[in-house]
């Protein structure tokens, strides 16, 4: 078997073939002029041409030499390591120039300082310095420059990242630090748009088309992981498009779901607004997140750029994402009675002591909301605002349905808001009062960015 296998390539030459070169050679020996060659010379010319056409083909195949515009891309089709990393040489160098490091900057109290009140010989730690307390970095994470206008240079990172920042410092690829204001954020989606001087930046960073990923296409990510800024990792795309639950307020409660890309790449502490790139060297998406626990390796999530790029431009006309609202805040039912539970139970559990009344047992924190036995889910209505306090929705209000859409909790209530919805779009609320099952019908007013 040679370089080829099939027919075509094979030194093997067929009887028919056999028969059909002698008719020929018996043709050209009759010729005028013409010599009648021997049958060694001919398999000599045939074995030399043979050998020069597969020298050519090797050099055009394997890049020697180079044939024109077209012996790259032969080469790289042929070459699959050598070319992958090339490609990843020439990706990472066209991004890192815009990936820079964001510092959250945050007043803590000198009495949270080390070293600061209370220190032997410190002058100055009373109960004024206290007060006052030191801007200190709480938090660092990364962003990507993708935007350069009238001398200002936009950058996208995580509302994570610079949430609670009172201000914000930007560190550039070559060390250099400047000011940046924070022109929006996002809780929901956790972006954000942060603004700084652009003099001497020249690079900003192509967005692509997350659309466009495969499961198990090369990626890579860049950021500063654990505040080692500028660092790359590179894996593979293993899901395009995953819906995991997250927490917005950080309780432990799911009440809201995140469409990602899931990656194996290395996403630590710090990566967190860097960008996702292919290997053309375009932002497909912006690292935000990892599954950190004990046994679970090669589980990090990035916004796929296609969902980010509305609410990165809403975020810079507005500095909000503009959405529904339907004016209430509120708890899932679920909880109410997981709380529930667990007075009855220590109250069962303690009854009465020598002492007297249990403690905490006198009188239960939770209200009674006298709800039918066949109601397990719903929201519960804590606050009520703007637009549901102008319809008269009030505290303790159980909401089970939206329209015709059956509500269990909190995150289902924004899903079918924020997915089904528009602002002005007449909304009808069906809910539970002292146990009487009500409904009213009002409008959707735009959550501002102060809401």
């Amino acid at each position: 078997m040679g370089l080829f296998d099939d027919d075509f390539y094979s030194t093997k030459v067929s009887r028919r073939a056999r028969s059909t070169s002698s008719r020929d050679e018996f043709a050209f020996s009759n010729k005028k002029g013409m010599r009648n060659w021997s049958n060694v010379r001919i398999a000599f010319v045939a074995s030399f041409t043979s050998a020069v056409a597969a020298v050519l083909l090797f050099m055009l195949v394997f890049g020697g030499g180079g044939f024109g515009p077209g012996s790259h891309s032969a080469s790289v089709a042929a070459s699959g390591s050598a070319s992958l990393e090339q490609r990843t040489i020439q990706a990472s160098a066209k991004v890192r120039p815009a990936v820079v490091s964001v510092i959250n900057e945050q007043t803590v109290p000198y009495g949270l300082i080390p070293g600061t009140e209370g220190s032997e010989g410190e002058a100055g730690g009373g109960d004024e310095g206290q007060n006052q307390g030191s801007k200190k970095e709480v938090g660092v994470g990364s962003g990507v420059i993708f935007k350069l206008a009238d001398g200002k240079a936009y950058i996208i990172t995580n509302h994570h990242v610079i949430a609670g920042a009172e201000s914000v410092k930007v560190m550039l690829v070559n060390g250099e630090k400047r000011e940046a204001k924070i022109v929006g954020s996002d809780q929901i989606t956790d972006l954000a748009v942060l603004e700084m001087d652009g003099k001497d930046i020249k690079t900003a960073a192509e967005i692509g088309k997350s659309s466009k990923l495969q499961p198990a296409e090369f990626v890579l990510a860049i950021g500063n992981p654990l505040g080692l800024g500028d660092s790359l990792a590179m894996g593979i795309v293993s899901k395009t498009h995953r819906i995991v639950p997250v927490s917005l307020n950080e309780d432990g409660v799911y009440d809201w779901q995140q469409e990602v890309i899931q990656v194996n790449v290395s996403i630590n502490e710090g990566n967190s607004g860097g960008p996702l790139i292919d290997m053309d060297g375009k932002v497909v998406g912006i690292n935000s997140m990892k599954i950190a626990e004990v046994g679970v390796e090669g589980l990090g999530f990035a916004i796929p750029i296609d969902n980010a790029m509305p609410v990165i431009n809403s975020l810079l006309e507005k500095g909000y994402v503009s959405r529904p609202y339907l004016g209430v805040y509120t708890v899932d039912l679920e909880q109410y009675f997981a709380q529930k539970q667990i007075e009855d139970q220590a109250a069962a559990g303690d009854g009465k002591t020598e002492q007297g009344t249990a403690p905490g047992s006198e009188q239960s924190e939770l209200p009674e909301l006298n709800l039918p036995d066949e109601v397990l889910g719903g929201v519960i209505v804590l606050e009520a605002v703007g637009p549901a306090k102008d319809a008269g929705m009030k505290l303790n209000d159980v909401i089970v349905k939206l329209d015709e859409k059956s509500i269990s909790s909190t995150m289902e209530l924004r899903q079918y808001l924020y997915e089904h919805k528009h602002i002005g779009d007449e909304i009808q609320v069906t809910f539970y009062r002292d146990g009487k099952l009500k409904t009213i019908s009002y409008k959707l007013a735009e959550k501002t960015k102060d809401e």
